[in-house]
């Protein structure tokens, strides 16, 4: 899966994607499971799918990073919570309000669409939780304008 939409995960496979995107470094199932306050056996059933999706790395009863793949997709998905979030700031939403409405709906917003909302705001390279970055499919040096 090289090339995606964006619309590929459910919210909660975004979270966990986000999640290891934020934290950097390899994980247990445990720990995920302890962050998201969820059952390790539930964690463990979407970490497959996202292994079999070429997201993630997951050795068994090992650690669990992010693939090459895995990592430009939580770029995009931490860029489109971004940007989402600074769209709905400019409509008077406090940070947190921004962060938390976004987290509701994040997930059904096509890569497509977020690019053309990153040129319109002119690329901004700060959102409301972080540092927004931008590849070339964003940067319009492609046919998916």
């Amino acid at each position: 899966m090289d090339m995606f939409d964006g619309l590929e995960l459910s919210p909660r496979k975004v979270d966990y994607i986000k999640f290891l995107m934020e934290k950097g470094t390899t994980l247990k199932v445990t720990e995920i499971a302890s962050h998201f306050s969820i059952d390790p056996s539930t964690v463990t059933k979407a970490l497959h799918d996202l292994k079999e999706m070429g997201l993630i790395v997951h050795e068994h009863y090992g650690g669990i990073h992010l693939s090459e793949f895995g990592k430009k997709y939580g770029m995009f998905l931490l860029r489109r919570h971004r940007i989402l979030g600074l769209i709905l700031t400019h409509y008077g939403l406090s940070g947190e309000e921004a962060c938390k409405e976004v987290s509701r709906f994040e997930s059904h917003v096509s890569r497509k669409a977020i690019n053309k909302m990153c040129r319109s705001l002119g690329h901004p390279t700060s959102g409301i939780c972080g540092r927004i970055t931008h590849d070339e499919l964003c940067m319009g040096h492609s046919a998916e304008n």
